[in-house]
């Protein structure tokens, strides 16, 4: 192929791709809505290309750039100067979950070096449910005790309910600024006070808030400003507008940042150093993250921000009088989940699911979250999120339309009830305890949900709010067979 072929292939491909602009995915993208932040990130991953970020000494210009990002970082999230040896420093990653590993690896290590008599113990990992997977991915890796507290409907949590599991054997507790699901600013400062006390560390979750929370008025500090904070995660590439995959992660202090790395002379070849989990990395994001930085500074920041606090009012304001829809909780930052509303008859409400299914109709794409019943009975409803970016602005009059229109359209239909699915694997010894289907059987069940079809039997369902409620009432390890084999379908030769 000509590489006018490959390109104009490509092209085709990316028509079968949700829009990246223009407001119209209320998830995954971040749009800033400036056309010459985009080509300026554009140039600069470019220049950076052929870099290797597995070494500055080589190539001094990724340091240069590091430093740069980390710097700017830390004086958004009132890092500031500190004392000699309790710096705020720390390191760029390829993404939020890399450093939400990384900030979970730092604290099993210093456990451990704090107490070898416990060598043959697995400390615990303690959070909201409503912390990010990546802390479950992170325990898993790890090797680490996954403690998750219940939170309330609303997705808030009680600071007392994580504080009482704080004892010796706990490695790190997170809270989440905000937590993702709902919205909702985790009580960080109760929290962080009552870790330090225990001589327990507490990360801050800001890969979500990072780079929008530090502009967002009347919140409470959340921040290094609170001594109890030793490590705060912030990915540049959601409110920071770069490309995929860049991500901060700071410590408290030098010692807790060394921790961090990987280093090894124990082989023939090159000593290895490695401040991150991956060794080759691009630098064409860290690039296009200092970019665009160095363009937009903290005014320009504060002028995106301000953006998406006035479309988040917009919209929370839009579904108050919509019969049947609520927002979930008190959210805080650049995002909303709604929910059926409670107070009403199930005749008057508005499903979710059924809700995003509607609107994707018209063109725009929220995001299903299933409901989640926690170990102590709670259940977490199921639910839309919706990421709000400085874009939506532009598009509020026709959001606000699809939104009401959707909502009219399916108010008082329930939930998607998935009896033949699970028919189908009760049938089979699958519907209860840990038995999981294998990859043929699972695609069976999926088929049932609507998936499988058009694209070489490869296709998603073309409606979710049938395969959400399926996951929603499947045992965890079902449930999570299942949706394995979804996406190993979408991308299997």
């Amino acid at each position: 192929m000509t590489p006018a072929e490959v390109l104009a292939e490509l092209r085709e491909l990316r028509e079968l791709d949700a829009p990246t602009h223009g407001g119209r995915v209320l998830a995954y993208v971040y749009d800033s809505g400036l056309d010459e932040l985009d080509a300026l990130a554009s140039a600069a991953a470019e220049i950076a290309r052929p870099l290797n970020g597995l070494d500055p000494t080589t190539f001094p210009s990724i340091a240069a750039m590091e430093r740069d990002v980390v710097a700017f970082t830390r004086r958004a999230l009132h890092g500031g100067t500190r004392p000699l040896g309790r710096r705020i420093v720390g390191s760029v990653t390829s993404g939020g979950t890399e450093s939400c590993l990384l900030a979970v690896k730092t604290a099993r290590d210093l456990w451990r070096a704090q107490h070898p008599e416990r060598a043959e113990q697995r400390p615990r990992l303690v959070a909201p449910a409503t912390a990010h997977a990546a802390f479950q991915k992170a325990a898993r890796v790890l090797d680490v005790e996954w403690d998750p507290v219940p939170c309330e409907p609303d997705g808030s949590v009680r600071a007392d309910e994580v504080i009482r599991r704080l004892r010796s054997d706990v490695a790190l507790v997170v809270v989440s600024a905000p937590a993702y699901p709902s919205g909702a600013l985790d009580p960080v400062r109760e929290v962080s006070s009552a870790a330090a006390a225990r001589g327990i560390l507490c990360h801050v979750d800001a890969c979500f808030g990072g780079f929008a929370l530090p502009w967002w008025p009347g919140l409470p500090a959340w921040d290094f400003r609170l001594p109890g904070v030793t490590s705060i995660s912030a990915d540049l590439h959601k409110f920071g507008y770069a490309p995929k995959g860049v991500s901060v992660l700071l410590h408290r202090g030098r010692d807790r940042h060394r921790t961090q790395f990987f280093a090894t002379t124990q082989w023939p070849g090159y000593p290895v150093v490695n401040p991150t989990l991956l060794g080759s990395r691009s630098a064409s994001p860290l690039a296009a993250a200092w970019a665009i930085i160095r363009y937009l500074g903290t005014a320009g920041y504060a002028d995106l921000t301000a953006a998406c606090i006035r479309a988040t009012e917009d919209i929370a304001h839009a579904v108050a009088p919509i019969p049947g829809l609520a927002v979930q909780g008190l959210p805080v930052g650049p995002a909303l989940s709604l929910i059926a509303d409670p107070s009403v008859p199930p005749a008057q409400q508005v499903d979710p699911h059924h809700l995003a299914d509607a609107v994707a109709r018209s063109g725009f794409k929220i995001q299903h979250q299933p409901g989640l019943r926690q170990p102590n009975g709670t259940r977490l409803p199921h639910s839309a999120h919706l990421t709000i970016t400085p874009v939506t602005e532009r598009s509020m009059p026709e959001l606000i339309g699809a939104l009401t229109r959707a909502a009219d359209a399916v108010r008082g239909t329930p939930q998607a009830d998935p009896r033949l699915e699970l028919a189908a694997l009760r049938a089979l010894g699958y519907g209860s305890g840990t038995r999981v289907p294998g990859p043929a059987m699972a695609w069976t069940i999926l088929q049932l949900a609507g998936a499988g079809g058009a694209a070489k039997g490869r296709s998603l369902p073309g409606r979710l709010a049938p395969l959400m409620a399926l996951v929603e009432r499947l045992p965890a390890p079902v449930a999570e067979a299942l949706l394995t084999e979804l996406l190993a379908r979408v991308s299997e030769p």
